[in-house]
């Protein structure tokens, strides 16, 4: 902040100077700036000096050093279009270049801070998708939006040359809380595929691509991970083989009670794969909403080059890759065809999803 208050021109604004001072000064200097163009300014009056300068013809050297025909020309072709232009303003421009020659380097900075912008731009989409409570089909559209941020760093990618060190250090923010409230949806869901499975354990084997760090109660995913250590032995499975199992993973150690877990597993409804579904699409929520918050924060450090931010950015949306392949392997139809893109048929999702009261049991914090 400056002494009255007033927050300080971003270095951007000082760049944008510097570069329309110089081709100012040297207007045939704007056949060297390669892609440029006036969207890429953060300056509404810069980018509309730009767009006339790359509509009129420049002056040949020798009649710009005599007659101050490019500064008359621009005025007239920008002004409708920047309001509050001036010529002393176009002369406080040309005072702003250090060095004329320099302005493919000013281009290039440029050009890099409108890539920070447009990643934001999409990583803030990413966000907004991932956490809208009324989409009809909340994956899919993650999955549109996540494609889209990919297709931006692919874009950007080739603009920036890397180097070493390409790694962000930006320190990142923690994951978003999850809904783990007594009574919430997920928490119900979660109970009842656990109760579900106790009573029909042989789908379980099917259901690989559900894991428990896709459970918003860190209890209900512990007591998942009994069931599938049970199933990987070849054990039989019920409330009471997964309550054995469970005081050996130190469940019981944590708080809960013996009749706590066994309360758990006692109200079987449905398919257990359409919960594991319900499951497995918020985990795919909650880590879309978690990668788009660190694209985010990769954009809002400027210490990261523009490099940095599109070498972190794929690292994230890696992270969130593996979710998705699990994902679009529990929503393929048995027919080994392409992921649907539309929820599970209705003779798969039982009856409507209720609102179970789980007991009060101890849980840890969530993730």
């Amino acid at each position: 902040m400056s002494l009255d208050g007033i927050p300080a021109d971003p270095p951007v604004r000082y760049v944008e100077q510097a570069l329309l001072g110089a081709l100012l000064l040297e207007p045939l200097r704007i056949k060297t700036l390669g892609s440029l163009g006036p969207e890429h300014f953060s300056v509404a009056m810069h980018g509309a000096l730009f767009a006339a300068m790359t509509a009129l013809t420049p002056p040949a050297p020798e009649v710009h050093a005599r007659e101050p025909v490019w500064i008359t020309n621009l005025l007239e072709r920008a002004r409708p279009h920047a309001r509050g232009l001036t010529a002393p303003y176009l002369h406080i421009l040309a005072d702003s270049c250090p060095e004329p020659s320099h302005a493919p380097a000013y281009a290039q900075m440029i050009v890099a801070n409108r890539a920070r912008l447009i990643i934001r731009a999409a990583a803030e989409t990413l966000i907004q998708a991932a956490t809208d409570p009324v989409l009809p089909d909340p994956a899919a559209h993650v999955l549109h939006r996540t494609d889209a941020v990919a297709a931006i760093l692919d874009d950007l990618g080739g603009l920036f040359p890397s180097h070493p060190g390409s790694l962000p250090r930006t320190t990142l923010p923690l994951p978003p809380t999850r809904d783990t409230g007594v009574g919430s949806d997920a928490a119900g869901e979660e109970q009842l595929l656990l109760s579900t499975v106790a009573a029909r354990p042989a789908c379980l084997p099917e259901m690989r691509w559900l894991r428990p760090e896709d459970f918003t109660v860190p209890l209900h995913g512990v007591l998942y991970r009994c069931m599938a250590s049970l199933t990987h032995r070849g054990d039989p499975i019920d409330a009471v083989t997964v309550l054995w199992e469970a005081q050996h993973h130190g469940l019981l150690a944590s708080g809960a009670t013996a009749r706590e877990v066994l309360d758990l597993l006692t109200a079987p409804a449905g398919s257990p794969e359409h919960w594991g579904e319900q499951i497995l699409q918020r985990s795919l929520l909650h880590h879309a909403h978690t990668t788009g918050l660190h694209i985010h924060a990769y954009t809002n450090d400027p210490a990261n080059t523009p490099h940095q931010l599109i070498t972190g950015s794929r690292r994230a949306l890696a992270d969130l890759g593996a979710v998705r392949a699990r994902w679009q392997h529990a929503t393929r139809p048995p027919s080994a065809g392409p992921p649907r893109t539309k929820p599970a048929p209705a003779s798969r999702a039982g009856p409507a999803t209720p609102r179970v009261t789980p007991p009060a049991v101890s849980t840890r914090a969530s993730r």
